[in-house]
């Protein structure tokens, strides 16, 4: 009994999956507003009222995105702003890091870029407070480094808010250089790497003057 209860358990998270997949690759061309349940049923070649066994809605499935294309990038974005190493070596872990991640999951950054100000408040929320998380984890990391040294907890928030956007920005960056003619493909890169390095400078320096 047990062992059929089993098979029927992977079964059903194998369709979970699948319908996650499904949305994610139809996403690439639309928003998550625009996308039907049918649509995804009809890719997974499952009737539609399958879906209700796994989502409330589109929704819901949206929120189950961002938890797929956030939810485990925790450990990651502590790294990139990790206290080992001189300032030089930090800046080139984070980007190097930021880039290999969108190399490896464009879809899940695309689809992050379009629905965090999107029109699906329940995704919308969920990037937020995934966001968040980010932030108060940065800001643990922040407090361990020396130069923080005498910062009020308000402002190390405010400067963990700051690399995370800066994050955010750089990975969107980093996707666009990845679209477009290939034989470009290296110097949009590289030219995405030039400017991330300069922008994470320019936090860096205005870092150790804020107590001036």
């Amino acid at each position: 009994m047990s062992h059929t209860l089993g098979i029927r358990q992977a079964q059903k998270q194998k369709t979970r999956q699948a319908l996650l997949d499904a949305a994610l690759a139809l996403l690439e061309e639309q928003s998550l507003s625009s996308l039907g349940l049918r649509e995804v049923t009809r890719a997974v070649g499952v009737a539609p009222t399958a879906f209700y066994r796994h989502f409330r809605s589109t929704a819901d499935l949206g929120v189950a995105l961002v938890e797929e294309a956030l939810g485990s990038l925790h450990p990651m974005i502590r790294t990139t702003v990790s206290t080992t190493g001189d300032p030089e070596e930090r800046v080139a872990r984070a980007i190097d890091l930021i880039a290999r991640h969108v190399d490896g999951y464009p879809a899940h950054v695309r689809f992050i870029a379009r629905e965090r100000h999107g029109g699906v408040q329940p995704v919308r929320e969920a990037i937020r407070d995934q966001l968040a998380r980010f932030a108060h984890e940065v800001k643990a990391e922040l407090a361990k480094d020396s130069v923080s040294r005498g910062w009020s907890e308000d402002d190390l928030l405010m400067l963990a808010h700051l690399y995370v956007d800066q994050m955010l920005s750089t990975a969107s960056l980093f996707l666009e250089a990845l679209e477009g003619p290939e034989e470009e493909r290296a110097d949009r890169t590289r030219h995405v790497t030039q400017l991330a390095t300069r922008q994470m400078r320019l936090i860096g320096l205005g870092r150790q003057h804020w107590l001036d």
